[in-house]
């Protein structure tokens, strides 16, 4: 497992692996509130949506389903197949480098995205390609996992990774996502042509079995760099935990949104 950086967008790695195992992407990982998708479509001034890192088009397909046209951009090749293949037009690039050629969109959305990208080159050229008044939505699901639960996890991951340079569970913090949010805040005042942003949060849960805990797991940043050896002791060990409490349990999700309007 490498050692989280405090720019995670340098972390090249862990940003582009995410494809390693697409189609385990798109099936186990969860999805964002309609809650939070209404107020981003009501927010925005049109219909027609840019997906920063539209991976497999998780949040893709809650904006279509919503009216929306939305057009993605994906660094990995591998992922923007899976959002082809369910009928999304993809440019395959890194954000910062993407050519618009010249199109122009009245919202950039991204999902679980944003912390990999620059923030002010990020900030600089989603504010290139919105229209006047275009919305930025910047949105992560920040997974509450319940004590005592965390504290077993945290042991497995200990136990089986005691080179692990970062607490995968520390204590829980009411907003976990705010230092990355902090991070593009800061981007979007130095790129300029935004306004003030504001912040948003949908509570909401997800119940999860054993075997599709342990099915979500392998997508997690950075597990595709874990040797298959500590990978499989890694996969036993949280679901013992999960047999410990019964064999499924309840995940808090919080949806955490910074959005800000183009000027």
């Amino acid at each position: 497992m490498p050692t989280t950086p405090s720019e995670p967008h340098r972390a090249r790695r862990i940003a582009e692996g995410f494809g390693t195992d697409a189609e385990r992407y798109d099936r186990t990982r969860p999805s964002y509130p309609a809650a939070m998708v209404d107020a981003v479509v009501a927010a925005a001034p049109g219909p027609d949506f840019l997906d920063v890192g539209i991976g497999t088009g998780i949040a893709a397909r809650r904006f279509r389903a919503a009216g929306r046209t939305v057009h993605g951009v994906e660094v990995d090749e591998r992922m923007a197949a899976l959002a082809r293949r369910d009928g999304f037009t993809v440019d395959v690039a890194r954000f910062e480098d993407w050519d618009a050629a010249g199109r122009t969109f009245d919202a950039v959305v991204a999902g679980q995205t944003w912390h990999w990208i620059d923030p002010v080159a990020g900030a600089a050229r989603a504010a290139e390609v919105l229209r006047p008044a275009g919305r930025l939505a910047l949105f992560w699901n920040a997974l509450l996992t319940p004590e005592p639960l965390a504290r077993s996890f945290a042991a497995v991951y200990r136990r089986v990774l005691p080179d692990l340079p970062f607490d995968p569970y520390p204590v829980r913090a009411a907003d976990p996502y705010a230092p990355m949010m902090d991070t593009a805040t800061s981007g979007l005042a130095e790129a300029g042509g935004f306004g003030v942003p504001q912040r948003w949060s949908f509570d909401w849960e997800q119940t999860f079995t054993r075997d599709e805990w342990l099915d979500v797991v392998p997508t997690h940043g950075g597990h595709n760099l874990i040797p298959p050896d500590q990978s499989a002791a890694l996969l036993a060990g949280l679901g013992e935990a999960v047999d410990a409490v019964g064999g499924s349990f309840v995940m808090p999700i919080t949806t955490v949104v910074l959005t800000a309007l183009r000027i």
